[in-house]
């Protein structure tokens, strides 16, 4: 099941922006391997998800990617399977299910662009951040699929907010590296998916092409100056 369901959600980003030249179900690690990588990413890999985790390497001139999943992320995901439904029940599984692909695809778009400062903090931020962008509108879909109208409600959207920018603590994480990451990242998309649910489709769409293609520095600036627009109209 959860095989289709990845390659289901690459083709979906690669459709949205382009092909990432890989089949990144052959990049998917056990649990074993998942532990070789932890240790050699030192000491803030010990903070991070158990659930899920993306590696990246560059070694010359290629990108080596490997996305760890949990036998028990799966497990939930089979036994809640999303495309089914999205509900409480696993919501947050999918969350994190969807991330990693997402974390996987843009670092081989910027890899294919010529970006090679991987080891960089900005590129983790810009990662974290497009991702999390990404996933909403992921879960937006899935959503108004099981709606018959096709719609999703403000109830829905502040549900998906929720689980996405709230239910997260950042400042949970004793790495000061790592809380203030994933702390500028979440106010980030939570301010430019807010942007985003002001457009209409074909405006969204041109907007999350261009937003991917910036640097960190660069999206910084686009929501910054997104935000002063929609200050000023209201």
């Amino acid at each position: 099941m959860n095989a289709t369901l990845f390659s289901d959600i690459q083709r979906l980003f690669e459709r949205t922006y382009a092909a990432a030249g890989i089949n990144l179900e052959d990049c998917l690690i056990d649990r074993h391997r998942c532990g070789q990588l932890s240790r050699l990413a030192g000491a803030q890999a010990r903070e991070l998800s158990d659930l899920a985790r993306t590696f990246l390497r560059r070694v010359g001139d290629d990108l080596h990617i490997g996305i760890y999943y949990s036998r028990w992320l799966i497990e939930q995901l089979e036994r809640h399977d999303p495309r089914r439904g999205v509900s409480d029940a696993n919501i947050r599984h999918l969350i994190a299910f969807v991330e990693e692909i997402n974390h996987a695809v843009h670092a081989a778009l910027a890899f294919q662009r010529g970006v090679r400062e991987i080891e960089s903090e900005d590129f983790a931020r810009n990662l974290e951040l497009q991702a999390q962008v990404d996933t909403y509108l992921v879960l937006l879909l899935f959503v108004g699929f099981f709606r018959r109208s096709q719609r999703v409600s403000r109830t829905d959207r502040r549900w998906l907010r929720f689980h996405l920018f709230a239910s997260q603590n950042p400042r949970a994480y004793s790495d000061p590296n790592l809380r203030g990451r994933y702390t500028e990242t979440t106010q980030l998309a939570k301010h430019y998916t807010a942007c985003l649910d002001a457009l209409n489709s074909v405006r969204r769409i041109d907007e999350i092409r261009i937003f991917h293609s910036l640097d960190y520095a660069e999206k910084k600036q686009r929501i910054f100056a997104l935000m002063d627009a929609r200050r000023s109209t209201d």
